[in-house]
């Protein structure tokens, strides 16, 4: 399944959600577990956005995604769609959008930018979304980021191919989806979160060619419902080497995919909109 959150289920999630989520980096690791089991991001990524997708000019799925340049935004191709799939799609910039000065989920406020045009890659289907599951959205205006601050940037052909899955192989995934859910605990705040996943499995298995397993679990933390589209940063750089995308259960427990981007035709694609 796909980890595309519906506003619809991020409602009730919020209704039911815990109230003492914090704010701010000063999480002393007694309070709720985040992104999975991660902490707060703050101004760590402010590259990584809040993405809403309206269907019938109604808001109705949340993602994350990443600026790749003022007016470029990587996320994943279930988050873009085929064609027609969305009516209108737009990004939220701050850290913490529960809180923050804008209008969402609707267009208008003061951190929120309008998508021109959004683009899933050529060979994407719903139907089959894990196999090519990559999209960008080019903004309507430009996105300037704070100083010394650094765009996300693309890895090289088969780069990922050196990685072997252990736990010293470490990733930085980045998200604004939901941070626990289970049948006795919910936990969802529309904030910029952060987790350390390790390899599981590469160029093997369930993920073929065209995926990786990251683990997802209370020591790495790990990615849910609304992370669709964010960031699995290579270590603490800020080089991308793929976009969250699926889940295996229900409650995001256990691992965690994510569509790679070091294949050339991704990379072709994705490029195409940076020249």
């Amino acid at each position: 399944m796909n980890r595309r959150l519906t506003l619809g289920l991020a409602a009730v999630l919020a209704i039911g959600a815990c109230s003492d989520a914090p704010t701010s980096n000063s999480d002393t690791g007694n309070g709720p577990s985040f992104i999975t089991h991660g902490q707060l991001d703050g101004n760590a990524h402010p590259a990584v956005v809040l993405i809403v997708m309206d269907v019938g000019g109604n808001p109705a799925f949340l993602c994350s995604g990443t600026l790749l340049a003022p007016t470029v935004v990587l996320t994943a191709g279930h988050c873009a769609g085929e064609p027609g799939d969305f009516s209108g799609v737009r990004i939220f910039t701050e850290s913490d959008v529960q809180n923050g000065t804008n209008d969402f989920p609707f267009a208008g406020g003061p951190n929120s930018v309008e998508a021109a045009a959004w683009t899933a890659h050529s060979q994407f289907t719903n139907a089959a979304f894990f196999l090519h599951d990559v999209g960008v959205l080019e903004l309507s205006e430009p996105v300037t980021l704070p100083i010394g601050a650094q765009f996300g940037t693309l890895p090289a052909v088969n780069q990922l191919n050196t990685l072997r899955p252990r736990s010293s192989t470490r990733f930085t995934s980045v998200g604004y989806g939901v941070q626990r859910i289970n049948p006795v605990k919910i936990e969802f705040q529309l904030i910029r979160m952060k987790a350390n996943p390790h390899l599981i499995q590469i160029n093997r298995g369930i993920v073929g060619s065209f995926s990786l397993l990251l683990s997802n679990n209370a020591s790495t933390g790990g990615t849910c419902f609304g992370d669709s589209g964010g960031p699995n940063y290579v270590g603490s750089s800020n080089v991308i080497a793929g976009v969250t995308s699926f889940a295996l259960n229900g409650t995001c427990g256990g691992t965690g995919g994510v569509f790679r981007l070091d294949r050339a035709d991704v990379l072709a694609f994705v490029g195409s909109f940076l020249d």
